[in-house]
């Protein structure tokens, strides 16, 4: 359980700096400069999100074998990257409710378009980016599936799947799937217990933007 509960908070952690940084850059992007080819991009966004994750894992599965991604923390965080559509919506949307404006007086004063995004656009973003962490950092807690198919050493098992140690052929040993659930559960609800402020503060905003 604790080797479990280390492997799942490097993903996490890992995971969430990264699909921020990546959805809201790729949002300030399609939404601030307009590109040939930038609503067919918004298009192929929604249609991926369509497609059922499952129907997908064969050729994911193959590519994550051919280049040698298999039972590596980092290539499961690849893959958990990979398929963070409903953050770029997120940010898509508070960024259509930002001013233009602040952009343009930036760059009249001299700042770059890296120092507008990180210096003015990504600090207003904090509602966006609370509603991403939650929604994001939730499933990737929970996620089995991904974890049990590309994590099949033992060194690498994250909670989800050292619970599945404790079920057998022969019977399941309930007692310790229950105590594992609850020690699953205490952290999460430490977090949400001393972060509720901002997390509802987060959903609200997103609630309001959408």
């Amino acid at each position: 359980m604790l080797r479990g509960f280390l492997n799942t908070c490097i993903v996490l952690v890992v995971v969430l700096i990264l699909s921020i940084l990546f959805s809201s850059m790729l949002a300030y992007i399609l939404d601030r400069f307009k590109f040939r080819g930038s609503g067919l991009i918004r298009n192929l966004f929604m249609f991926a999100s369509l497609i059922p994750g499952i129907a997908t894992q064969v050729t994911v599965y193959q590519i994550m074998y051919s280049l040698g991604l298999i039972n590596h923390l980092y290539g499961y965080i690849i893959v958990l990257c990979g398929t963070d559509i409903i953050s770029i919506y997120i940010f898509l949307q508070f960024f259509e409710n930002l001013p233009k404006n602040l952009d343009e007086s930036a760059i009249l004063d001299g700042c770059t378009y890296f120092g507008v995004f990180f210096k003015i656009l990504f600090p207003l973003l904090k509602p966006a980016i609370v509603t991403s962490c939650v929604l994001k950092g939730v499933s990737v807690y929970n996620e089995y599936y991904m974890s049990n198919l590309y994590l099949q050493s033992s060194e690498l098992k994250t909670i989800s799947t050292a619970l599945y140690t404790f079920t057998g052929p022969y019977g399941s040993q309930y007692n310790y799937i229950c105590a594992g659930v609850l020690i699953t559960i205490i952290p999460i609800l430490i977090l949400f217990l001393l972060c509720q402020k901002q997390i509802y503060g987060g959903m609200a905003a997103g609630a309001v933007k959408g």
